[in-house]
């Protein structure tokens, strides 16, 4: 069954290029976190961190590490969501899964942690996005961008890692392509 949030998340959610000049409200941030983080990870392990990129002097900073083609939507766009990995993520498990000692799982095991935090920081993302959604905000998910230059510039004293970004606010409509096609079920399940 199709509800009005359904649609508003699904049906309607659209990757958004270009928007409207309306500020977003940071407690409506502030609220999508705090819905996202809700949604499961394995061992709780909730590694996806956040850093806003709002400010004119902190876009100019993201500005060199964007592809071309990503520039102008992201200088315009009223905010960039950096979704980062933290590497250190099993440092907080005996707070988020206190019923075995999980962070032994981790400690050490550089590919367990690199695997566990991109898989998981992309899940939540999904769920960040969801939220922002459900939150009446439009997001233009990309991946154009130079990792690299963005953890020098925003992260050098961190253990945290660029996975992609999100730009936010209010899309313009008006300026979305027609919606590209999807597969079917058909196509894209198995059951088995």
């Amino acid at each position: 069954m199709t509800t009005p949030l359904l649609e508003q998340m699904f049906t309607f959610g659209r990757t958004h290029s270009y928007w409207q000049d309306r500020p977003v409200d940071p407690a409506l941030l502030h609220q999508a976190w705090d819905m996202a983080v809700l949604g499961p990870s394995s061992a709780n392990c909730q590694p996806m961190r956040v850093a806003f990129v709002v400010s004119p002097a902190a876009k100019e900073k993201l500005r060199p590490a964007l592809a071309p083609g990503n520039v102008d939507k992201t200088m315009a766009a009223p905010v960039t969501a950096i979704i980062a990995q933290d590497m250190k993520f099993y440092d907080k498990l005996p707070e988020l899964y206190p019923q075995t000692d999980a962070r032994a799982w981790f400690a050490g095991n550089d590919g367990l942690i690199a695997a566990t935090a991109f898989r998981n920081s992309s899940l939540q993302a999904g769920y960040f996005i969801l939220a922002l959604r459900a939150l009446g905000l439009d997001c233009g998910p990309m991946s154009g961008f130079d990792a690299g230059t963005v953890d020098g510039t925003f992260f050098a004293d961190t253990h945290w890692q660029a996975n992609f970004l999100v730009n936010i606010g209010y899309g313009d409509a008006t300026k979305l392509h027609p919606r590209n096609p999807r597969l079917s079920f058909a196509q894209g399940c198995a059951i088995l």
